[in-house]
């Protein structure tokens, strides 16, 4: 019985782009890294911003401890 589709080939629910980047879009001596994305970089700032919050309201409750008798 042949198989409805060949082993090499492999079903997608979305498309794939087979392109390679062209030669001149990366430097020749840079390793293969990934460019940061805005998502991240979002990310990065929001954990940054509620670790600061987190920092402002732990010295805040420490400093009402000390002022209260």
């Amino acid at each position: 019985m042949r198989r409805a589709l060949p082993y090499r080939r492999i079903p997608r629910h979305y498309l794939m782009v087979h392109r390679k980047p062209p030669r001149g879009a990366r430097p020749q001596g840079s390793p293969n890294v990934a460019p940061v994305r805005l998502s991240d970089l979002i990310l990065g700032l929001l954990g940054v911003t509620l670790l600061g919050g987190l920092a402002l309201m732990a010295a805040a409750a420490l400093m009402a401890r000390a002022v209260a008798p």
